[in-house]
Formats: C-alpha cells, structure tokens, sequence
C-alpha cells in the first residue's frame, strides 16, 4: 500500500525543490530523492498529517538570547550529521535536535533557525545571525557544504574540527592551571607573612640590642612598607592591569601582546606550537570543504587567535591574489618553520595542500601534548623551589637575629 507524500529539498544548486511521491514509507522517499541528487529538507504525508517527527516534548524554551554550552555544538553537529547521513531530512533533524537541546539559550537559537529555514531561508544564512553560538569558520563551512551538495560530510568535518579544537584548549588549560595557582598560592602566603606576621617581631628585635642581619633589615623595611601603603600597591597593580588591558584593545597593543605571547620564555614555545596547529588545522578543514582558497585564508586569518600570524596569513593571501606563491610569504616569517613552509609548497604544487596541513596540524598537536607534559614537570619543582626560596627566605630573616643573638651569648 503506498502513501502520497508532500517533499521539499534542495538540488545541488542550493534551489528549493518541492512536489509529491508515492511510496510505501519515508525511507522511500529518501531513497527516491537521494537518487535524483536532491537533498531532503521536510517530508510530510500529503492530506495534512504533519511532520514524521514529533516536534516537541513541550518543555519550555525561556531563553530569548542564543547561548550554547561547553561541548554542545560539538555533540549537535555529530548528531546531525549522523542524521542527515541516515536519510533523515535536514528540517526534521534540526526540529529533533532543538527539542533535546540542554540549554535553553542553544534550544532557542535552533528553534529560530529551524523558523528561518521554513520562512525559506538556507541553513547558513540562517546560522549566520548567532554569532556567538555559529561562529565563522561554521557557518563558511555550512555554505560550501550547501554548494557541494556534502552537507552531511562537511558536518562530519565540522565535528572532527570541534572536537580536535576543544581538546587543543583543554591541553592548555591543564598547562596552565597549575602555575597560576601556585603563583597565587605564593603570593598570597607571602603577602601574609610579611603584612601580618613579620612586623609584629620588632619589639623583639629592639629588645635583643644586636645588629640585625642586612636580609633581617631587608625584610623588615619591606614588611612595613607593604604594611602602611598596601593600598598603593594594590591600587597600582589594580592600575597597571586596566592600563595594560585598555592597551590591548589598540590594534597596536593587540599585536604587541600577540608578539610576545610567542616569545615569552617558557611558555612561547607552547603558544607558538598552538597558533601554528589551530592555522593549520583551520586551513585544511576550509579547503578539504571546497571553501575558495582565498576565502579560506580570510577565514584562518579572522579566526587565527593571534594577530601576528593573521599579518602573515594576509600577506599570504595578497601574494595568491596577485597570481604568486602561496608559501613565499611564510617562508620570510620567523614564526612559521622551514619544515611547515616546505610542506605548504609541497601540497601547493602537488595539489594535495589539504592533506599535507592536516598533517602538520596532527603533527604540531602531538608536539604540543609533549611539551605540556613537559611543562607541568618542569614547572612543579620549579614552583616549589620558588615558594622554599620566598617562605623560607622570610622566616629566615626571622629567626637570624635569634640565631646571632645565641652566638653572642655564646662567646660571652
């Protein structure tokens, strides 16, 4: 027994084709759309039956602004793409995914596209407006993948591409925590002992009538000072990080800043290894989706986190545009390696630049779980040894006057 049902889907052109079918079931009707190279959107049994999914559980949306927590556009992209790979079409999937969203914000921004995309609109355009849950790189993705007619393999990319990126984040994240931890730790136990403890012991001092050693005098001078103006001390740290902040929104201090997150010691290795790999792991993921070259490099360099290697990204793209090679520019930087340049003029010339950037992207993030191990080995006695030196500098110079106090005795 065969059913009539009511399509709509999109050629490769991107144009909005609708009509009906007989068939026995939906999975039919996939089936006959795939065939003739459409992709299904909606899928409705014709006589006003509604969607083959249901659109709700009725849980109430109260978010009004599009948000989206941690991990979430990573999960919602494997799941449609899963999906749409499944022959589900892209409206129903999106409809599913909106009702099981976690967050309220998220479930909004879905419901509104899921509005756009029945008002007529594209997936893309219709992402476009969330900024802050469909970043750029996404919805450039998106497009292309509506061009290409790959939708369902460039979600799949997309997915692979968030999760590689979120994982790169928390690699620094666990390379960062226990230093800045420490350092407060240290700080804070200091800044005690010298404004609440240290000043208390010159009255014993006085009372011992011997000369106090130059780190006792050292100390102490230091303790009273933090003591009586700790509030020019805070304020003008307090002052010194709004001016610095305020600097850094100049392009010019913003690219300061980015020069010297790459050379800082220690960790500019770590931070140069990380804008290196997020480059090229952008970069392959836009071309492999058939993202022009040229728009691709807008992309990486929008999207680099750091405005040095966004300069180079622009040069780069300036040298395509004028007919040149792509690789020339890199080679005349210092921060991208000789090896990374001669495999972009390798894949240039070979044809196989996507393949050879994923490389260096898997590469460089192999590199930089290596040097966060590293890190945090190096880093955790050398924390220790500062917070020993510091601590046990302060107590010393405590108790030395105590010490040439019992030698005195002594040799009397």
């Amino acid at each position: 027994m065969t059913t009539k049902f009511k399509f709509e889907a999109k050629d490769a052109a991107g144009k909005v084709v609708k009509g009906t079918v007989s068939a026995a079931n939906q999975a039919e009707v996939v089936a006959d759309l795939r065939r003739r190279n459409l992709q299904p959107v909606e899928i409705t049994k014709s006589g006003g039956f509604g969607s083959m999914f249901a659109k709700g559980s009725g849980k109430k949306k109260i978010a009004k602004k599009a948000s989206c927590k941690k991990g979430e556009l990573e999960v919602f992209t494997r799941q449609l793409s899963t999906m749409l790979s499944a022959g589900i079409p892209m409206l129903e999937g999106l409809e599913i995914l909106a009702d099981q969203a976690e967050s309220p914000g998220f479930a909004y921004c879905l419901d509104r596209v899921v509005s756009d995309i029945r008002s007529g609109s594209d997936l893309s355009k219709a992402m476009e407006p969330h900024k802050k849950v469909f970043s750029h790189i996404y919805v450039s993705m998106i497009r292309a993948g509506e061009v290409s007619g790959q939708i369902d393999t460039i979600l799949t990319r997309l997915a692979e591409y968030l999760e590689a990126s979120a994982h790169l984040r928390s690699e620094i994240k666990s390379a960062m925590t226990y230093p800045v931890i420490s350092l407060v730790l240290v700080i804070g136990i200091a800044s005690f002992l010298m404004i609440g403890i240290v000043p208390s012991f010159k009255p014993v001092f006085e009372s011992l009538e011997v000369e106090l050693p130059a780190l006792t005098v050292v100390i102490m001078d230091i303790a009273f000072f933090m003591r009586d103006y700790w509030y020019l001390i805070f304020g003008g740290l307090g002052a010194a990080i709004f001016g610095i902040k305020l600097l850094i929104k100049t392009p010019k201090g913003a690219y300061v800043k980015d020069q010297v997150m790459l050379r800082v010691p220690v960790f500019g290795i770590l931070f140069k290894k990380v804008a290196l790999s997020r480059f090229a792991r952008t970069f392959s993921t836009l071309i492999k989706s058939g993202v022009p070259i040229l728009g691709a490099m807008e992309i990486v360099s929008d999207t680099s986190g750091n405005l040095v290697i966004s300069r180079i990204v622009d040069s780069a793209r300036d040298s395509v545009r004028n007919g040149d090679s792509l690789s020339d520019p890199f080679s005349k930087s210092t921060v991208f390696p000789p090896m990374v340049v001669k495999m972009m003029a390798i894949g240039e010339r070979s044809g196989a630049l996507d393949a050879l950037l994923e490389k260096i992207a898997e590469f460089y993030d192999q590199q930089v779980e290596a040097e966060v191990k590293g890190l945090t080995s190096m880093i955790e006695p050398i924390m220790i040894a500062v917070m020993g030196v510091v601590v046990g500098g302060i107590v010393l110079a405590v108790f030395l006057p105590i010490f040439k106090l019992q030698e005195k005795l002594s040799g009397g």
